[in-house]
Formats: structure tokens, sequence, C-alpha cells
């Protein structure tokens, strides 16, 4: 017998309940919707005094639980690629809402800040992880011809979250407190993505896709092929996919992570001015995401990565050079950083599909992925430790250009397609 998922399931209907390209563009829509669900980890630095006014921590104490969410997130992605290419998005998806749910909501149970970061950064991560590659893949398989722009869309609302979150925590903290504000998010996101996950499913053959862009994906598969994990793991093109992916985010994160801090001591704003320009980045942020998936599919990923490690190589040297006591540097610059990390969470995705197709993107994605996890442990603690060396948040800056540039050279010489021969 012949295991049936949900893509089986639903494939006669694609066409009979609604035509191919609505339905596509509604799942690019549930998929947005879902990114503001899972991105409110962005908003974590609205728990971050609370907590540690809670518990008596330090600084360092309260980020633990950010930082194994990310890793959780990141390193759990590859896990479960198999697991969406055999059961489909939207029994993966509901699998992964239960563990947000349950990570989320069992936080409010902490007792500390160790039991916190194992309840909500172990079990919220890998909930995480487990739901996000699914609208990715989703977007990646419906629109063959420009998935760039399709999966730049998806994840908006991943980097547009705080925005809508952030303000939310905050008013919860304010009335009910930091652990059952976890509590009620938790609830909230378990039953907003269950009920989001219901119509997920991947096309059938031939759906959403003209006579132009099939000719055109099978002469990419001929030149491309379609590489599943160890092949993808035996091309060139994958570790510098992945080393320019890990120094796009380290690169970013290092600078995004002390953005507000810089600000207050640096550039010398107000706190409400701060706040202020937190709210600004995140919406450079989620923009980067479509912006640099449509020029993914419009220059390359090659092409592309180079615009971005250039503008990273830039703005974080006149940020050191100009930035001492200079609030429109500050806004134009973290704006145009924080720009270039959401852009590449478009970028890698989108390569992934470009060089490696789409028959095993989930399985494939989700190793590329474990760079972001590098890249966000990496960034954060080498931030910390540069500020704490030196005494300035400033010479972070002349790292980043330095990293940004080494990624440049990188996305040059690699990010070329990985050939197969064929008989």
């Amino acid at each position: 017998m012949r295991f049936v998922n949900d893509t089986d399931m639903d494939v006669k209907n694609d066409v009979g309940r609604s035509s191919p390209s609505m339905y596509r563009w509604m799942l690019v829509a549930i998929g947005f919707v879902i990114n503001i669900c899972l991105g409110s980890i962005y908003s974590y630095s609205v728990f971050r005094k609370p907590l540690e006014a809670l518990w008596k921590l330090s600084s360092t104490e309260s980020g633990l639980p950010y930082m194994v969410f990310l890793a959780l997130f990141a390193f759990t992605m590859p896990l479960v690629g198999g697991f969406l290419d055999k059961f489909g998005p939207r029994i993966t998806v509901m699998i992964g809402s239960l563990l947000v749910g349950a990570g989320w909501c069992l936080a409010s149970l902490s007792s500390n800040i160790y039991i916190l970061t194992i309840l909500y950064g172990i079990i919220g991560g890998a909930g995480v992880g487990v739901v996000y590659g699914a609208p990715i893949a989703i977007a990646a398989r419906w629109f063959p011809e420009r998935a760039g722009t399709a999966m730049g869309l998806t994840l908006l609302g991943f980097g547009l979250s705080p925005l809508i979150t952030a303000p939310i925590m905050s008013v919860l903290i304010s009335s009910i407190g930091p652990l059952q504000t976890f509590l009620y998010l938790g609830a909230a996101f378990l039953i907003i993505l269950l009920l989001l996950s219901i119509p997920l499913k991947f096309p059938s053959s031939g759906v959403g896709t003209s006579a132009k862009t099939s000719l055109n994906t099978q002469t990419a598969a001929r030149e491309v092929g379609q590489l599943d994990r160890h092949e993808m793991l035996r091309t060139k093109t994958f570790y510098a996919l992945w080393t320019a992916y890990t120094l796009g985010c380290l690169s970013g994160l290092m600078a995004i992570g002390i953005a507000a801090p810089f600000g207050l001591e640096v550039a010398k704003i107000s706190q409400e001015t701060s706040s202020i320009a937190v709210s600004v980045f995140a919406i450079f942020n989620g923009m980067g995401r479509p912006l640099f998936g449509w020029l993914t599919d419009r220059l390359k990923p090659r092409n592309t990565a180079m615009i971005s490690f250039l503008l990273i190589a830039m703005f974080a040297g006149l940020l050191y050079m100009l930035g001492e006591g200079n609030a429109v540097i500050y806004f134009v610059c973290f704006s145009i950083l924080w720009l270039n990390l959401g852009g590449w969470l478009a970028i890698a995705p989108a390569a992934t599909k470009i060089f490696f197709g789409t028959k095993y993107y989930g399985k494939n994605y989700g190793v590329v992925f474990t760079s972001y996890g590098v890249g966000a442990i990496l960034g954060m603690l080498s931030s910390g430790w540069l500020k704490d060396t030196t005494g300035t948040y400033l010479s972070v800056f002349p790292v980043v250009s330095v990293l940004a540039i080494i990624g440049l050279l990188i996305a040059y010489t690699g990010l070329k397609p990985a050939r197969i021969k064929t008989p």
C-alpha cells in the first residue's frame, strides 16, 4: 500500500476549487501570516528587562533563551526536510505548531532563566524550525518561474513581526507580567497556526506553470540537475553558498543585535527615539526579503549576493567613521544593515532552489539554513566580546566590513551553478 500525503489527497482539487493562480497567491498570504507568528522571536527583547527584574539577571543571562531559540530553530530544519517531503506541509506545520504552542505556554511555568531556556528556547525554537521550511518550500514549488519573489513575500511576515507582536507583548507584560504573557501568546499562536495549516499543500505537476516555464524548468533540470542532499554536499557551490550565508547572517546579526544600545551610547539619541528606530529597522528587515528575492530572480544569486555584501561593507564602514553622535548616519546605516539581513533570508532559499532544484528542496534548504544558526551564535557572542574588550560598540563595524568583503569574494568565485554530468 502506498502512503498518501496531503498533497496527493488534494491534488485533484487544485483547479476545481479555485484557479491555480489565485490559490497559490492565497498560500503566499497564509505563509506571510504564519511567519508573523514565527517571527515573534525577534520581539524577545521586550521580555529581557522584565525578566531581569523578576529573577535578578544579568544582560547575558536574559539573552540565553533567545540565543538557544535561534540555534534550535536553525539546527532543527535539516532534521525535518525528509518529513516535509514525505508527509507534506499540512501535517508538518501542524506538528510544528504543537511544539511552538507548547514552548510558549510551558514557558509560563518557568521558575528561573534556565528552565525558561529549556521550555521556550529548546521546545519553542524546535517548533519554529519544524514549521519554518514549509511555507518557503510551498512558494518554491508553486512559483517555479519567480520563486525568489514568492519566497520573499512569504518571509516578509517574519521580518515585520516585531511591528505587530512587540507592542502586543509590551501591553500584556505591563498588565499581567512576563510569564503570563508567554501563556496567552502561546495559546493564540497555537490556534492561529493550526487553522492556517489546513489549506497548505504542494501543487500537482504542472499546476501554476506555463508551457514556457515548464520548458525552462526542464532545461534547468538538465543543466543543473535535481540534486539530493548527498549530491548537493559534493558540490563546491553548496560550500560557497553556506559560507556566504553564514557571513551574511553573522555580519548582519553582529550589527543589528546592538542597534538599540549603539543608538543610546554612540549616536546619543533618546530612549524614545531609539524605540522608534527599532520599529523603522524592522520595516527595512521585512522589506529586504521580497526586494532581494526579486533581485535574485532577475540578477541571479551571485550578483545579488555581491550587491548585498558591498552594501554591508560600505555602510558598516560609514558607521565606524561617522556614527559617533550622528543620528542621521545611525538611522540610514542601520536601516541598510537590517535590510540586508532580511535580504539574505531570501537570497539563500532562492539560491538553493536555483542551484539544486525543487525536488529535494526541503532537505537541501534545511542543511543550508544551519548557517543561520552559526551566524546567530557567533554574531551575538562576538559583538558582545568586542564591546567588552574595547569599551565601545564602534569596534564591531570594522569587523563587519571585513567579513562582508570576504563574503563578496566568496560569492564572486563560488556562487555558480553546480552542473551534473549526464550519460
